[in-house]
Order: C-alpha cells, then structure tokens, then sequence
C-alpha cells in the first residue's frame, strides 16, 4: 500500500541535538519517540557517549545495535513490539531500564540482564509475563542487583524469600513461558493466513475467476451460474461507484470494531492503516495551506509557500479575462498535490 519503514538517520538524530548544536558524535542524550522507528540501528556507531536514549512509543520489535553504547545509563523502550530481553550485555553503565507496555513473554530473558551489573530499576509493567504466577519472585530472585521493580523497592526481606523458592518458580515460570509462546506462534499464524487471505480475495476479485471448480456441472448450468454471478457484480460494482463514500466508511467501521487480540502484529497493522489514512487525507485540498493578499494593484496567491501574482486590472476582467492566471493557479494546485472539487 505504500508504506515504508521509517529509519533512524543521521538527519533525524541531528534534529533531535539542537540542545546539543546538532553535534551528534558528543551527544549524550537523545529522544527519539514517536517516530515510527521500526529497528534500532546505526546510534551505537553515531552516538557513543550517550548516557540517555528515549525510543518509546514507536514499532521497534526487538533490541538490537546498543551494545556499543558503554556509557548508557537510561534506556528507554517503552510502548513498543518488543518480545524479549536481549543483546544489552555490552552496556556496561546501565541503571535503569523502561519496558513498559510492550510485548515481552519469554521471561526467562530478563536473566540475561544479570551481566548489567549497575542495572538497578527496571520496569516491564504491561507486558504479557507480569500475569504469569511468581513473575515479582521470579524476576527479584534473577538479579540480585535491582534495588526497583517496577517502581516498588525490594527490600531485603523480599529477596531472600525470592532466593529461596528460586527453582520452584524458575520451573513454574517456564511451564508458563512454554504456553504463552504456543499462543504466540497460532498468533502469528493466524495473522499470516489473515493477510494470506486478503491478497486471495484480491485476485479473485479479478475478471475471470469466479471461485468455482466445474466438474460434474452440466455446461448450461456453468454458463447459468457464471451469468447470474455476473450479473450480481455488476450490481455491487455499481452500487460501489453510486456510493463510494458508504463503501469507504463500511470498510473503515469494519475495521476498527472487529474484535483482535492486542499483538504486534495487530498494533502495526493499526499504525500503517492509520499511516495510509493520514496520506489519503493530504492528497485532498487543505484551505489552511492557501492565502490570498488582496492590495489595490495587485493580487498575490500562496499555495504551499509558492507564489503567485496578477495586477489587480485583470482580475476585473474575470471570468473573460486572466484565463492564463488562472490556469497557472489550477497547474500549481495539482502539481502540489491537491484534488480540486
């Protein structure tokens, strides 16, 4: 449909350092949220001396290229597609570290933070494992350096109770861990055949292919049922062209009040459903994006910042006179992209 991966540039980053005079390579702290970030990549070899990342609320589906960043004190990752605790052994500073509301159901990674030994708050509130019976135990128990967890205080009592039933937990989590990755997998699934069917709906949508297999079929009543399924086409075809606009909110009232489970799959299905909307909805004329200064000898017209301009003479001669001005107008309105009604 169009849509593209945003990446992180060296445009983007710079932008994001005016406090710092768009100097990159001594940056220390940087926010990237909100930016449609699909993959972490390239600030580990830009940004070596940060000590605070933001990258929350975008589409990033795992952790990756940070292990550079030896000076990293704050990682912020919340509100994104991440489904497991991974590849931050190389930051070495690391103290605090925000997973909340993501997608993280393999528990049994957060032990992989045990190398992150000045790690100590950590936050996945939100995310699937916090369900899973003795996760708080689990978790407390696993690394032994976290002073927080998700914004509660161990205290000392708390971890030798955790310390005790360790292996308990430990086997009870993974049964847990086990089952939830099953439903992932069907998840993932499901959403494939989903897709999967929509592209079949496409093509059989086309000319030539009515979804039927004609064996023991007589070939009158093929050429009957062929006729009839042609006739009904066209009927939806012009009740289609006839109301458009019905069809088009249809779909969009579909879309968004059938039931689906709240996955990563299903919160990029949303953004670039919501991505297609936003450009469909800037190919249509925005009258915020004209203005016309009207002066006693001339008439001036922006659209988009370009500039247009007439004597004031000629605009009294309209609608005989100026046609060339007013093409002009017309040309430039297209060629900026806007439907003219």
């Amino acid at each position: 449909r169009g849509w593209t991966r945003e990446n992180v540039t060296e445009d983007l980053i710079r932008r994001r350092a005016e406090h710092n005079d768009c100097e990159i390579f001594s940056l220390e702290e940087v926010s990237l949220h909100q930016q449609d970030i699909e993959r972490i990549e390239h600030i580990d070899r830009w940004c070596r001396d940060l000590k605070i990342l933001y990258l929350q609320n975008n589409l990033i589906p795992r952790i990756e290229n940070v292990g550079r960043l030896k000076n990293l004190e704050y990682l912020n990752l919340a509100l994104n597609n991440i489904e497991a605790i991974e590849n931050l052994e190389g930051c070495e500073s690391l103290q605090k570290l925000d997973l909340t509301v993501n997608f993280v159901g393999r528990l049994s990674s957060v032990e992989s933070l045990r190398h992150n030994v000045h790690l100590t708050e950590l936050f996945l509130v939100g995310n699937p494992c916090t369900e899973f019976q003795g996760y708080r135990q689990y978790v407390v128990a696993a690394l032994p350096q976290l002073k927080c967890l998700d914004g509660t205080e161990i205290s000392r009592s708390e971890r030798i109770r955790a310390s005790q039933g360790l292996e308990e937990v430990r086997i009870q989590v993974g049964e847990q861990e086990e089952e939830y990755l099953r439903r992932r997998v069907q998840e993932k699934e499901e959403s494939e055949r989903k897709a999967a069917g929509g592209e079949k709906q496409n093509r059989e949508r086309k000319a030539g292919f009515d979804g039927c297999w004609y064996t023991d079929i007589s070939l009158e009543e093929n050429q009957e049922n062929q006729k009839n399924q042609e006739n009904q086409e066209n009927q939806d075809l012009e009740e289609n062209v006839e109301n458009p606009k019905i069809d088009e909110e249809e779909q969009e009232r579909e879309f968004w009040e059938t039931p689906c489970p709240f996955t990563p799959e299903s919160r990029l299905e949303t953004h670039r459903h919501l991505e297609q909307k936003r450009k469909e909805k800037e190919k249509h004329l925005d009258t915020s994006l004209i203005d016309v200064d009207v002066q006693p000898t001339y008439v001036q017209v922006a659209v988009k910042g370009k500039v247009l301009w007439t004597p004031s003479s000629h605009i009294s001669q309209w609608p005989l006179g100026n046609t060339s001005f007013r093409h002009q107008l017309s040309n430039e309105c297209n060629n900026l992209g806007f439907l003219r009604s």
